[in-house]
């Protein structure tokens, strides 16, 4: 691909930008009667587009909830469960699927938040270690990591390389840096390593990642707004608190913008704000949420996207020299394709048509469609979505959204969790919203299109609940992809996919040495047969959640793979040679060996 940093080429493209500004103004004259431009959400009246002929395929991956049983009995609290007076009780946070102690099994961890009056009992964070035989135990208490607070986002990577993965839990109010002592126990560094921020501050996302190749995760964080209870003003009070003529909390329009900050790692527990020396201060002012940092041009070098909500989205390009430029604007991502912000929620990243550039899919607000941005191969993306078949749905507010092969095909699936920010919708009759929405699956026909299966895809998808973030991985070491989330006012859920076919698959561990020990930032590449397949390791994605690191592949019907191929985040490229299908492969940097991973029985 062509690295951002030959501008001139780029350039060529956006002649100036003066005609962009021109071009943006009009587009916007035109569709001025489709947006409700007062109101405090960036929110449209988006029809649904009608899907084409169902394909009439059977869909095998069938997901139930097990929560219950599971023992994911912790309750989210953000605010009333009846009336939101306030913005920070509507968003609601993250969730993670983390091996932290390595053991080869999924354990999960899960913010939460707190009311006006205070945190009532038992709304604190949680850690569930997974006792590898359905169930997980609560160990939050003995693991240190039970806070209590206003919770937004969890993100993962082993900071200092010790072999443990390390969490990044994002407040209102101070974060919290969690170092895996590799006991079982975390300790709270968030203070002492410089990146707990002011207490006044909202971070509403997180991600680590080696932006200067030094072997050392660095840490990006976004903001969502400076949020002051003190002074924000009361549901309908103003044109930013009213929607569709219903008095609700105001903004984020007419709040105090948020921002970015980039924290580099000192190497000593230490990290250093650097977002001055690298440029990433250097933006528009943002309302931002969920970052995803990826390597988007193909040049070797780790990217940032930023969904934004009612503000144009970012794309921070990586320079190769310690610096960042935005590029969100030219590479058509901080736009919808009538030139207006979005409200941008949650970010999935694959490479869903198998051309080996990473795709994305953001969520919205309702009244708007998703994003389904396809990598032209040239750092530059189109949105595809009414192509795609994911216009169908506009009435949901989509939070957690991921690309990942469910019924293991060899094609890259879209799980989008739903949830509207206005509880009292559930008790009017002046539109058709509802707080609580369903969740959706589209299952990938190939080609660049996708179906609505939500209704093939099991008892799990019939429940309505008002979610948020979702995590990724394979909890159960089945072979397929489990998901768990966060739902407002609830316990989680947690689908287990009783996958239904003989479809093969294989799922890949890095293990950096000269890279950071996560490997995050690594692209990899699976050939089988004909199947060439690629994934990016990254350290959040979805809305505001960590899903697991290590890369989950598809093979359909092929059992075996024929080599791998790993561009470590230092940029190196490794080829490794093929295995048998249907196991946990293990790939240590400059090794060039193909090994199983390590994975402890059932029962032990």
């Amino acid at each position: 691909m062509i690295p951002v940093r030959r501008l001139p080429r780029m350039s060529s493209r956006f002649p100036s930008y003066s005609l962009l500004l021109a071009a943006t103004l009009l587009l916007v004259l035109i569709a001025l009667p489709r947006v409700a431009l007062g109101q405090g959400q960036a929110t449209f009246n988006a029809e649904p587009i009608r899907s084409g002929k169902r394909s009439n395929r059977p869909f095998d991956a069938k997901f139930v909830d097990i929560a219950q049983e599971a023992g994911l009995d912790v309750r989210f609290v953000y605010g009333s469960n009846t009336q939101k007076k306030y913005i920070v009780e509507a968003n609601g946070g993250g969730v993670a699927f983390i091996d932290y102690d390595n053991d080869g099994w999924l354990d999960i961890f899960v913010s939460n938040g707190s009311s006006l009056d205070g945190a009532p009992p038992g709304a604190t964070s949680r850690l569930y270690h997974n006792d590898r035989r359905g169930r997980f135990e609560d160990v939050s208490e003995a693991a240190g990591v039970k806070r209590a607070g206003w919770g937004a986002a969890v993100c993962g990577g082993d900071y200092n390389n010790d072999g443990f993965t390390d969490l990044f839990v994002s407040y209102w109010g101070v974060n919290s840096l969690y170092r895996n002592r590799g006991d079982g126990t975390f300790a709270d560094v968030a203070a002492a390593a410089g990146v707990a921020g002011p207490s006044d501050e909202w971070t509403s996302g997180c991600t680590f990642l080696d932006y200067d190749h030094d072997g050392q995760l660095d840490l990006f964080v976004s903001q969502y707004q400076k949020f002051d209870i003190r002074t924000a003003p009361r549901p309908g009070k103003s044109a930013t608190c009213e929607w569709k003529g219903m008095p609700v909390f105001c903004g984020p329009r007419g709040l105090p913008w948020g921002g970015v900050t980039l924290y580099h790692n000192e190497g000593n527990g230490v990290f250093r704000d650097a977002s001055d020396k690298t440029g990433i201060h250097d933006i528009h002012p943002v309302y931002a949420f969920t970052p995803v940092a990826a390597d988007f041009d193909g040049d070797g070098w780790i990217d940032i996207y930023v969904a934004c909500d009612t503000t144009p989205n970012l794309l921070f390009m990586n320079n190769g020299d310690g610096t960042f430029s935005d590029f969100g604007t030219e590479t058509g991502l901080a736009f919808n394709e009538h030139g207006f912000e979005q409200g941008g929620m949650g970010i999935g990243i694959g490479d869903f048509n198998q051309d080996g550039h990473f795709d994305m899919v953001k969520t919205n607000f309702a009244g708007d469609y998703p994003n389904v941005y396809a990598n032209e191969g040239d750092g530059f993306f189109q949105d595809i979505v009414v192509m795609a078949g994911l216009a169908v749905n506009p009435q949901v507010v989509g939070w957690g959204i991921e690309l990942a092969d469910l019924d293991n095909d060899g094609w890259q699936d879209v799980f989008q969790v739903d949830g509207h920010v206005y509880p009292s919708l559930d008790h009017q009759d002046k539109v058709s919203e509802r707080f609580r929405q369903p969740n959706i699956v589209y299952r990938n026909l190939g080609k660049g299109k996708f179906e609505d299966v939500t209704d093939l895809a099991g008892p799990g998808l019939k429940v309505k609940k008002s979610s948020r973030g979702s995590a990724f991985g394979d909890f159960d070491n089945d072979g397929d992809i489990d998901v768990v989330v966060m739902n407002m006012g609830d316990t989680p859920s947690l689908f287990r996919n009783d996958l239904n076919n003989d479809n093969h698959w294989v799922r890949v561990q890095l293990q950096g040495v000269k890279s950071n020990r996560s490997a995050i930032g690594a692209v990899v590449t699976v050939e089988a047969g004909a199947i060439k397949l690629a994934d990016a390791v990254v350290s959040q994605s979805s809305y505001a959640s960590f899903s697991d690191l290590r890369l989950f592949f598809g093979l359909g019907k092929e059992d075996r793979v024929k080599k791998i191929t790993v561009r470590w985040p230092n940029g190196e490229q490794e080829i490794f040679p093929g295995a048998a299908a249907d196991r946990t492969l293990l790939l240590v940097e400059g090794s060039g060996e193909t090994r199983a991973a390590k994975v402890e029985p059932v029962g032990q």
